[in-house]
């Protein structure tokens, strides 16, 4: 560190994105430290270094409007949590109108569980947010073969995740077509 000229810079674990970018804003120098994850085959972010000063003028920022940032994440909690539900509503929304003869609790059950905010699901994907039909419909696909059929039995009993699916493809294939003629029938 003392030959690369950054001898003087202190170390601030990543963790607190304000005390972070602040200290970041007072520091005349500051670098990212990043450590490479083999099992993840990327760098990976480990926090900054900075100068000692601007991180004592960050925090003392940081301390004296602690309470606003604190009332302001309630806040936005407060407003993702209903934005999710409406969200989860609509997903609902568009299951029933695209198989009408699903049952409306399962249809708000698949929503919910496809709509999870930060879950990696096809429901918080660009496609699902935009309510695609492509993407309403894997969510479909995806709970039938999770609840409706021994899917997660046989890939804990070892079949590969394609065999597993072809096993199952007939019953998948049974509780949809049956949601769908159910409709039919109903209009």
């Amino acid at each position: 560190m003392e030959c690369a000229d950054l001898g003087h810079l202190v170390f601030l674990p990543r963790g607190d994105t304000a005390l972070t970018r602040r200290s970041r804003e007072e520091s005349g120098l500051s670098v990212v430290v990043v450590r490479f994850n083999r099992r993840k085959s990327r760098y990976e972010r480990q926090g900054v270094l900075v100068e000692e000063a601007a991180l004592a003028r960050a925090e003392a920022r940081c301390l004296a409007d602690a309470e606003a940032r604190r009332r302001r994440r309630a806040r936005d909690a407060r407003r993702r949590v209903a934005e999710d539900e409406r969200f989860a509503a609509a997903f609902a929304a568009e299951i029933l109108r695209l198989f009408p003869g699903c049952p409306p609790d399962r249809a708000r059950a698949i929503a919910a569980h496809a709509s999870v905010r930060g879950s990696g699901r096809v429901g918080r994907s660009a496609a699902g947010r935009a309510l695609s039909e492509g993407a309403v419909f894997s969510a479909v696909v995806a709970a039938v073969r999770h609840v409706d059929t021994p899917y997660d039995q046989l890939l804990m009993s070892g079949v590969s995740r394609y065999e597993a699916r072809r096993r199952i493809a007939p019953a998948v294939e049974s509780v949809l077509r049956a949601w769908l003629d159910a409709g039919a029938e109903a209009g």
